[in-house]
């Protein structure tokens, strides 16, 4: 991993939320300038993730992995943070899993040596890039998702171009009718796996994959259990007719909330050749105020031994200033779409603090205070009539959905409990 061209990057004031007129700093010195949040000594909004959860997401999700003897690949399109991405891998992540070209090009410039693209590869720049990558590091392995017999020549073809033998590895996906991609009956995947094993040595059959996370809904689980046995039948065919190669047999699914339905279903598997659990949740690092905090109560309703394992906690906030109170139940804040997640559930105020008063550390704001809408810059939340709340005021969010607040920040300063800065992360979106 080559971290310190993502620690010297220069930060100045046209990075949102650095403070203006202070000159450029590395990335690195941020957190030894002594900043604190609640001292505004940065410009608000700004987005900060707490230290101290952090560390405790960590330690639950290798407690879990541990548990059922899993391995995870997170998804690291919730952060797109090569440090944090690091901080994973440091934990044991097993390989970072990404979406597209782009990410895949982040992960592969900082030097992360085992990528699974959870989606298909295609276009002649993609596969350029890929090809090209695997022959100047012969440690690099790369794995991809194949759902249909064009999609396995097209990919045989281009290996074969390069004479890449051996070294292009894919993954079976199956799919949801209606959904997203992926095989829809057991016929097609057949087609697909030996599609693949016909195209060795340029191709290799890893394993099968899929993404439950494409089910919603109150009657999720149950048909979220019908698609895991899906996926086990394809796994089956496999193993059965032995259309993969060396290797154990990577069965991977598992977004950040069934993620217990997917250890449970693949480790009861019996296959003849060995095999490998992959989980690829990637907000478990965050967690979150709402989305992921209520599906984690499901899980733990569910799935007992993982909540005896203790539980992940919300590290994500973005604080704003109040700059209005036009109305005695109605305050305007400095944070709008353009700084915070709004696709599932609007932003929760957690937290409020006046600053150069005492106590020192924010204060839980009372019940009635609620976001109800935003505009690009404007947050508007309904309060009691009583609220504490004025101009001038600091208020703590917690968020919904980490992956698109992670996304509208170059800069996320890492905090203590007492909000001091001390350290901060860039995000290549």
């Amino acid at each position: 991993m080559r971290l310190d061209e993502v620690l010297n990057t220069r930060i100045d004031e046209t990075t949102k939320g650095f403070p203006g007129g202070r000159g450029a700093l590395a990335l690195a010195e941020i957190g030894k300038q002594g900043w604190n949040l609640l001292a505004e000594d940065v410009p608000l909004p700004a987005c900060v993730f707490m230290a101290s959860a952090l560390a405790r997401n960590e330690t639950f999700m290798r407690d879990v992995l541990a548990a059922v003897g899993a391995r995870i690949s997170p998804h690291g399109k919730t952060t797109m943070s090569p440090q944090l991405f690091a901080r994973q891998e440091a934990a044991g992540a097993w390989a970072i899993t990404v979406g597209n070209i782009h990410q895949i090009q982040v992960a592969r410039h900082f030097g992360f040596a085992r990528i699974v693209l959870a989606n298909q590869l295609v276009g002649r720049q993609a596969l350029r890039y890929v090809f090209d990558e695997l022959e100047r590091d012969q440690a690099f392995e790369f794995y991809c998702l194949v759902d249909s017999v064009a999609l396995v020549e097209s990919l045989a073809a281009a290996a074969r171009a390069r004479n890449s033998r051996g070294r292009f590895q894919v993954l079976l996906e199956g799919g949801v009718l209606g959904a997203r991609t992926g095989v829809r009956t057991l016929e097609q995947a057949e087609a697909v796996a030996r599609a693949v094993k016909a195209a060795e040595p340029y191709l290799t059959l890893r394993g099968v994959e899929g993404f439950e996370g494409v089910i919603s809904g109150r009657d999720a689980a149950p048909r979220i259990e019908g698609f895991l046995d899906f996926l086990a039948e394809i796994a089956r065919l496999i193993d059965r007719e032995d259309l993969a190669g060396p290797g154990p047999l990577i069965l991977t699914a598992g977004g950040s909330a069934f993620y217990d339905l997917v250890m449970a279903k693949f480790g009861a598997l019996n296959l003849r050749r060995p095999t490998m659990l992959l989980t690829r949740s990637g907000c478990y690092l965050t967690h979150d105020s709402v989305m992921y905090e209520n599906a984690f109560k499901a899980i733990a309703a569910r799935s007992p031994k993982i909540g005896q394992t203790g539980k992940p906690n919300a590290a994500l906030q973005v604080w704003a200033y109040v700059q209005s109170r036009p109305e005695p139940t109605r305050v305007i804040v400095t944070m709008g779409k353009r700084d915070v997640s709004s696709d599932r559930d609007l932003p929760v105020p957690l937290l409020w603090y006046r600053p150069g008063t005492t106590p020192s550390a924010p204060q839980a704001l009372g019940p009635g205070h609620v976001t109800v809408a935003l505009n690009d810059q404007h947050g508007f939340l309904d309060v009691p009539a009583e609220s504490p709340l004025a101009v001038g005021d600091m208020v703590g969010f917690g968020i919904s959905h980490p992956c698109l607040t992670f996304d509208k920040w170059q800069l996320i300063y890492q905090v203590e409990d007492d909000y001091r800065i001390s350290d901060a992360i860039r995000t290549y979106f």
